[in-house]
């Protein structure tokens, strides 16, 4: 047990260290998770050294117990990943991610590519980009947004714009004054992978009724971190959704 701890801790903290060379920044999204789980378990080591028997059993329980919820959920976000996307939607809502100064970043351009191919092969369809401006940002997230998809051939009388929202909840509550009848007409959410199954979750919460997951990708290197800080996310969703029924 004692290996076993030492080894997950060194794997944490080596995961950490590969987010900072990779995105050439130690601060990067929920990165310093990685530190506080390796040093835990590097703790944990030492700790069942000196250890009785019934208290390292006791721990591996209550461990097993906390590896069985977060297995759980992470099956519950994998399954809404896994869709059919469906043809000749209403609207679709790309939700806002980080921009730098006026640059789009690598997530929200995953967003507007898995949109802009969705418009194309559904020309009908009305998008709405969602995501005010926040610290860092020449620009509201949905200014940035718009002016990529028009870069990209979409008409600009097809795309409306909700520069006010900061959250996942603000982007779709917002939108809902672009859509005519969130109860009947058929809206996609579009989004990345790991964020899908939440902001499927609040959309319901909301009160959109005929809404549809089309889930872009994201970059394998930090697909694991946005998937762990995911599970957390979801604890601040139900407060969410308690705090709105």
């Amino acid at each position: 047990m004692e290996t076993g701890f030492a080894a997950f801790g060194m794997l944490c903290l080596l995961y950490y260290f590969f987010l900072g060379w990779y995105s050439k920044k130690l601060n990067s999204t929920f990165a310093w998770f990685w530190i506080l789980l390796g040093g835990a378990n590097l703790g944990l080591s030492v700790l069942v050294r000196f250890t009785t028997d019934w208290f390292d059993k006791v721990l591996l329980f209550v461990l097993g117990i906390c590896w069985v919820i977060f297995f759980l959920a992470e099956i519950l976000i994998l399954c809404e990943m896994v869709v059919v996307p469906q043809k000749k939607l209403k609207y679709i809502v790309i939700l806002g991610a980080q921009i730098r100064g006026r640059r789009i970043t690598d997530s929200l351009k995953r967003r507007l590519d898995k949109g802009l191919f969705y418009l194309q092969e559904n020309p009908q369809t009305i998008c709405i980009v969602s995501g005010g401006r926040e610290k860092g940002e020449e620009i509201s997230e949905a200014e940035a947004m718009a002016e990529y998809l028009q870069s990209c051939g979409v008409a600009k009388e097809r795309i409306r714009m909700e520069d006010c929202s900061t959250t996942t909840w603000e982007n779709l509550e917002f939108c809902c004054s672009f859509v005519d009848d969130v109860k009947k007409d058929k809206v996609g959410i579009v989004t990345n992978n790991f964020h899908i199954y939440r902001s499927m979750k609040i959309a319901r919460a909301i009160g959109y009724r005929n809404v549809f997951a089309l889930p872009a990708t994201t970059n394998p290197v930090v697909f694991l971190n946005y998937m762990v800080r995911e599970f957390f996310a979801l604890f601040v969703m139900i407060s969410d959704i308690r705090k709105h029924v």
